[in-house]
């Protein structure tokens, strides 16, 4: 009785023995062993601005032929840039889309029915083979100045990669899920959603991926071509200017939009696939 009574006080103060949790400083050293790009992204960025500083000044390099990193700060103060980057950031998304229906819909018919590959795929490869820049201008004459021909000219950028990853994808299934499917006589459209379509998943977000920064692309053409607004007005009235620093901010501001546009359309891949294993997600 003894010893079982011992056994239970010991037991007991197991249980209440509090955890001491690891700390803070210990769980970032990990965290930074796992993941060593979280120092060498900010870092080397660090090293390049630096770097680039000291050429401009040691060599005394004009501003309107190569500016500092400094003057391109200074010019980033500029709130017409973020007006103009709101602006290009709505033509793109309303592209993207735009594209993303048209390209999953077409994608899904074409990959499931034969007859409308044969019909419809000819016609949009030669959609795709035909130069965007040669045939923005003629969207800029039908439809104006406005943002309507920079969406058009964004989705059809953009239409292309979600169509081929959507098609891809879709057929990429394993055979062995769809004999099982039809030995349990199961329709076309319950194949379609319950083994299909979460099967293509993976396929589809890379596509998305790639078309949301094509979107950008398409909207700054147009915006080169005809516009009123946007950063493509703004770079080609700082090249009139010759106002370099200004156009680098520009640049700045574009490649950030990009970048953050990449990082949430991963955010909802992860969030979208968390059944799916990450080493066989597709990555751009």
């Amino acid at each position: 009785m003894e010893s079982v009574h011992n056994s239970a006080a010991t037991t007991q103060n197991t249980q209440t023995t509090p955890v001491t949790p690891a700390p803070a400083s210990f769980s970032l050293r990990r965290k930074l062993k796992a993941r060593p790009e979280l120092i060498l992204i900010p870092a080397v960025f660090v090293a390049v601005v630096v770097i680039w500083e000291a050429i401009i000044r040691y060599f005394e390099i004009p501003i309107y032929i190569m500016p500092a990193p400094s003057n391109i700060a200074l010019s980033l103060m500029n709130t017409s840039y973020w007006d103009n980057a709101l602006y290009t950031l709505g033509e793109a998304m309303s592209g993207f889309l735009l594209a993303a229906v048209f390209g999953i819909v077409l994608g899904g018919l074409i990959a499931q029915f034969p007859l409308a590959e044969k019909t419809l795929y000819p016609y949009l490869i030669a959609i795709q083979t035909t130069p965007k820049v040669a045939v923005a201008p003629l969207f800029i004459m039908w439809f104006g100045f406005g943002m309507t021909s920079k969406v058009i000219i964004a989705a059809t950028i953009a239409f292309f990669p979600i169509l081929v990853n959507v098609i891809s994808g879709l057929r990429s299934t394993d055979p062995a899920r769809l004999e099982l499917m039809r030995s349990l006589r199961a329709t076309r459209w319950q194949i379609f959603t319950m083994v299909r379509l979460p099967g293509a998943l993976p396929m589809i977000f890379a596509g998305l991926n790639i078309a949301i920064i094509f979107s950008i692309l398409g909207a700054i053409v147009g915006e080169f071509l005809g516009s009123r607004k946007g950063l493509g007005n703004a770079i080609m009235q700082m090249n009139v200017n010759l106002d370099t620093a200004g156009v680098f901010a520009t640049l700045f501001v574009l490649s950030a939009i990009g970048v953050c546009l990449h990082v949430l359309m991963g955010f909802l891949q992860r969030k979208a696939l968390f059944w799916a294993d990450s080493s066989r997600i597709p990555t751009v």
